[in-house]
């Protein structure tokens, strides 16, 4: 893999109804076309709903945003074709005309509409163990390093000691907030 693009979020419009058979096609286009390490997730925000007929209660899935499909992938030339070229879609949002590639979703936007839809935020796994060091890179504590005391995978968190006015202080991060202290290269 030769890209150093990164995988973003990406809405694509389709037609109204159609957006399971877009998230079905795209699955198999993905698969077909050896597109695995450039097309991730694909999601069709839907929430639960509970409706009462005749008496009988009943589940259903109600899209939250009709017409429209999440996409996590790499933006390459070819990725972008095999998306955009998929049965049913019939653009991006935030392409501006014709062969202009979109801009994708802020990190807010998707935490947003993931909570929205009832997912939870994406937690990368953490590369360090009770009792590495890290160096804190977000956040309030920005800038200062620490021994990890405690690591939470199911919420994501962790808890540090850092050195604040010559006394050692916990604080909770999230995973993202860190990073392992790299070590002095010679």
């Amino acid at each position: 893999m030769v890209e150093t693009a990164e995988k973003q979020w990406y809405v694509l419009h389709t037609y109204s109804g159609y957006e399971n058979k877009v998230k079905m096609n795209l699955e198999s286009r993905k698969e077909s076309m050896g597109m695995e390490d450039y097309i991730f997730d694909i999601v069709v925000p839907e929430t639960e709903e509970h409706e009462v007929k005749n008496g009988k209660e009943k589940v259903v899935m109600n899209k939250t945003f009709p017409g429209y499909v999440l996409v996590q992938m790499v933006m390459t030339d070819r990725a972008w074709y095999v998306v955009r070229n998929t049965p049913g879609v019939t653009g991006f949002i935030g392409s501006h005309g014709q062969g202009s590639k979109p801009n994708p979703l802020l990190p807010e936007e998707v935490d947003n509409v993931m909570s929205t839809i009832g997912v939870k935020k994406h937690v990368k796994p953490l590369d360090s163990q009770v009792g590495d060091t890290v160096t804190i890179v977000e956040g309030a504590f920005k800038g200062l390093s620490g021994k990890i005391t405690e690591i939470d995978n199911t919420k994501g968190k962790l808890k540090v000691n850092i050195d604040m006015f010559g006394r050692e202080t916990s604080t909770e991060l999230e995973f993202d907030q860190v990073k392992p202290l790299e070590a002095d290269s010679q």
